[in-house]
C-alpha cells in the first residue's frame, strides 16, 4: 500500500498531511476517498489533522530550494575544477612522497597507562602495534584512529615489538623487562602461541631476520639471541658487547647484524657464524637505537663521501646510522668510517628512521622534539617539530612501503626489509618509485601516547 521503508508513525503522518491538503483544495471527493482507501473513519487522524496544515507545501517548498541550491553547487563545483584544470602544474600543491615530512598529527592515540615503549606496523593491513610498561600491547587501525584490542601476557614493560612470519602467517613478536620474548598470531586475535625464554635479564629489542623464519633479540645480559620461530628454539647465543645492548638490526640479506650498546659501540656480527665484522667505538655516550640506511639513500649519502662513489644497487648494505645519549646521530659506511655527525637535539636521542624516499633522516628524542635532517644540504635540519609530544618521545617508525615485498627482488614479509620500521623504496633512484612509499609516521611517548603523522 505504501513505501515499506516507512515507519508506521511516518507513514501515519504522510497519509495526514495528503488528507489536510485535500481538505484545504476543496477536493472533498478525493479527500473522502482516501479516507475509504486507508479505512480511516472518524476518529482517525480527525483530532490531529490542524497539526499537519500546510506540511506538505513546506516540505515540497523546501525539496525544490534543496534541489536548486545541490544544482548550484554542482555547477560551482563544475567551474572550480575548470579552473583547477586550467592552472600551470607548478601551481598545483601536490603530495610528493619523496619530498613529504611529519608536520602535523592527525590522531592522538590514547589507552595505555604508562609510558608507551615500542610500536610496529602491520606489513599489509593499516594496523599498528604498541607497547608499553603497562605490560599491555595494544592494536590500533591507523588510518581510523581506533583501539582494536589490547593484548596481553607479558608480567612486566613490553619494550619492543615487530611484525613478521610468512605471507599470509603474520606474527607479531614482543619482548619484555620479564626476560621474555612473545609471539602472537596476527591472524587469529592475537593469540599467544609461544614464549621464548633463555635470556638472563631485560630483553630490549627483538626483529625479525628477513626470511621470517627467524629472529634476533637484544638483552641487558649483554647478548644478542637468534631463535626459530617454527620452535621456538635458541640457535645462536652470540656474546661481543661488554654492556646493555639497546638495539639490534638485521640487515635486508639478513646475513648481518647492526647492533648497538651500551658500551658506546656498534657492532656488525654475521648471522651464521657469530664472527664479529666490525667493532665502531661510535658515541661518547650509550648508544640508544640505530638503522640501515635503505639502497633509496646509497647516492644521496655517498656525495657527502670524499669519492663520491654510488654502491652498487646489489649491495644490500653500505651505510648505517646510530644515535644516542650524547645527543648526536652520526651516519657510518659499513667499513666503520664516519661520514657525517648531526648535531641539534637538546637531549638523548631515542630513535632514529630513514625516509623511503632516501633525501631524509627523521629523528626524536627527550627533548619532546621530531627532527628532519636532510642529506642533499649536507646532513642540514630542515624541520623541526617542537614540543611532538607533552614527554620524551620514545620511538618512531615509518609505515611499510605498500609494496614493500617487490622491493629488492626478495625480501622478508615484516613490511619494511630490514626489519628497524624503515619504509623502502625500489631500488636506487627513489623519484621513479615514489608511488610505493606511504606519508604514514607513528610516534610514541612516555605521555602514554602514539601519534599518527599522516599527509
Amino acid at each position: 500500500m505504501t513505501s515499506s521503508f516507512l515507519t508506521n508513525r511516518q507513514r501515519d503522518e504522510l497519509n495526514a498531511s495528503i488528507l489536510q491538503y485535500l481538505a484545504a483544495s476543496g477536493l472533498q471527493s478525493s479527500h473522502e476517498a482516501l479516507r475509504n482507501e486507508l479505512g480511516i473513519r472518524d476518529g482517525g487522524f480527525d483530532e490531529d489533522v490542524t497539526s499537519y496544515d500546510g506540511l506538505l507545501e513546506k516540505k515540497w517548498t523546501s525539496v525544490v530550494r534543496l534541489q536548486k541550491k545541490i544544482m548550484d553547487l554542482e555547477s560551482h563545483v563544475a567551474s572550480l575544477q575548470t579552473e583547477l584544470d586550467t592552472l600551470p602544474s607548478s601551481s598545483r600543491k601536490v603530495t610528493d612522497p619523496v619530498a613529504w615530512l611529519p608536520r602535523t598529527s592527525k590522531y592522538t592515540l590514547v589507552g595505555h597507562r604508562q609510558a608507551v615503549n615500542s610500536i610496529a606496523f602491520h606489513p599489509v593491513f593499516s594496523v599498528l602495534a604498541s607497547g608499553s610498561d603497562d605490560t599491555m600491547i595494544k592494536i590500533w587501525d591507523w588510518e581510523l584512529g581506533e583501539l582494536e584490542r589490547t593484548v596481553k601476557g607479558h608480567t612486566k614493560g613490553v619494550l619492543d615489538l615487530d611484525f613478521g612470519g610468512r605471507p599470509g602467517e603474520e606474527l607479531l613478536v614482543s619482548c619484555s623487562a620479564d626476560l621474555t620474548i612473545k609471539l602472537w598470531n596476527a591472524n587469529d586475535e592475537y593469540k599467544n602461541i609461544r614464549t621464548l625464554k633463555g635470556h638472563d635479564h631485560t630483553v630490549s629489542c627483538v626483529k625479525f631476520l628477513p626470511d621470517g623464519e627467524r629472529i634476533v633479540s637484544a638483552s641487558r645480559d649483554n647478548t644478542l639471541r637468534i631463535w626459530a620461530v617454527k620452535t621456538g628454539y635458541c640457535l645462536r647465543s652470540i656474546v661481543g658487547h661488554s654492556d646493555w645492548i639497546k638495539g639490534v638490526v638485521p640487515t635486508p640479506d639478513g646475513e648481518l647484524l647492526l647492533s648497538v650498546a651500551a658500551d658506546n659501540t656498534a657492532r656488525i656480527t654475521e648471522v651464521l657464524t657469530g664472527d664479529n665484522r666490525l667493532t665502531v667505538a661510535a658515541h661518547d655516550h650509550v648508544i640508544e637505537c640505530c638503522a640501515i640506511a635503505p639502497q633509496s639513500s646509497y647516492n644521496y649519502i655517498a656525495n657527502l663521501t670524499e669519492s663520491k662513489r654510488i654502491p652498487p644497487t646489489s649491495s644490500s648494505f653500505e651505510y648505517f646510522a646510530t644515535a644516542g645519549r650524547d645527543r648526536t646521530i652520526k651516519i657510518w659506511d659499513f667499513r666503520g668510517n664516519l661520514l657525517l655527525t648531526l648535531v641539534g637535539h637538546d637531549n638523548w636521542v631515542r630513535s632514529i628512521v630513514f625516509h623511503p624516499g632516501g633525501k631524509f633522516l627523521i629523528s626524536a628524542g627527550d627533548d619532546k622534539t621530531i627532527r628532519c635532517w636532510d642529506f642533499t644540504q649536507g646532513g642540514r635540519c630542515v624541520r623541526t617539530i617542537e614540543n611532538a609530544h607533552d614527554h620524551f618521545v620514545s620511538a618512531l617508525k615509518w609505515a611499510p612501503s605498500i609494496n614493500a615485498k617487490e622491493q629488492n627482488g626478495t625480501v622478508g614479509t615484516n613490511g619494511n626489509s630490514n626489519g628497524n620500521g624503515n619504509g623502502r623504496a625500489i631500488g636506487n633512484s627513489s623519484s621513479s618509485h615514489w608511488p610505493s612509499i606511504r606519508c604514514v609516521v607513528a610516534s610514541a611517548s612516555v605521555h602514554m601516547d602514539v601519534k599518527i603523522w599522516m599527509a
